[in-house]
């Protein structure tokens, strides 16, 4: 596994990410200019790295070509519709990817694993969810499914790393605490949703994360493989001049309501 092989210092993570992203930045163009619509899945146990990997792919992009759809816990009316629904509600129109951060595939991990769903529900979910990707796919949409893969030992890493910080603290609910002890049961649930939704049709690709910067790479490598993409030429800008503003009067600078300096403030510590 890549984990296992010599790790990629910051310099070269960083060069190789940020080429990445401008060939993503074209990829978007393309999508954008074709009418593309795509839907980008990540699934994986809880600190596999996945929100990471979101974020370097997002944060050069335009948020109005793709968006990320993190959906919180099902209110009483959604959980009386068709299963399905409030996901189709955020697929993306024609020039849009939109990226889950967990999916519709919540019903056959978390909800599985935790009871929140009856065994019914499971295996039906696990019957049906083919059929419904395969209606996305045939409707044109272009669907990828990634599934990040993390140890034991490195997701125990993780959560006493997020433990010990408190600008990351937040990211550990009470529901990653009981995933800990349900370890067998949700690498049981994974084994049998890849058995039923590891299709021809819409596969899942599975990302080594114990090393979460290869993880980045390889993730964004391979997601730019399935979009046959080209540059699209743009025209080149030139600002026009400003429009001259003899006439106008600026209203009074004490007037306006300005916050405190505080980098100011902190450079004048710094040097003391």
């Amino acid at each position: 596994m890549g984990s296992k092989r010599k790790k990629m210092n910051k310099e070269l993570y960083e060069k190789t990410l940020e080429s990445l992203q401008l060939e993503l930045i074209k990829m978007q163009d393309w999508i954008k200019a074709k009418g593309l619509r795509v839907v980008v899945i990540f699934e994986g146990r809880d600190a596999a790295g996945k929100g990471g990997a979101i974020k370097r792919i997002t944060e050069k992009l335009n948020p109005r070509v793709c968006r990320v759809i993190a959906l919180g816990v099902p209110t009483e009316r959604e959980k009386s519709q068709w299963y399905f629904q409030r996901y189709v509600a955020h697929l993306p129109a024609a020039g849009e990817m939109v990226l889950f951060d967990r999916s519709w595939y919540n019903r056959a991990g978390v909800e599985t694993v935790m009871n929140f769903c009856t065994k019914d529900e499971a295996d039906y979910f696990l019957k049906t969810c083919p059929e419904f990707e395969k209606m996305l796919i045939d409707d044109g949409i272009i669907l990828i499914k990634y599934w990040f893969s993390v140890s034991d030992e490195e997701q125990e890493k993780r959560f006493q790393g997020r433990i010990n910080d408190p600008t990351k603290r937040w990211k550990i609910s009470p529901m990653d605490l009981e995933s800990r002890t349900r370890w067998v049961a949700y690498s049981k649930a994974k084994d049998k949703m890849f058995k039923h939704t590891d299709t021809k049709h819409s596969p899942w690709y599975v990302v080594d994360a114990d090393n979460k910067k290869k993880a980045r790479i390889n993730c964004i490598a391979h997601l730019l493989t399935k979009i046959d993409y080209k540059e699209i030429e743009k025209p080149s800008i030139e600002l026009p001049d400003r429009q001259p503003d003899d006439a106008y009067e600026r209203p009074p600078m004490e007037e306006q309501n300005f916050v405190p300096n505080y980098a100011e403030k902190v450079i004048k510590a710094e040097d003391a």
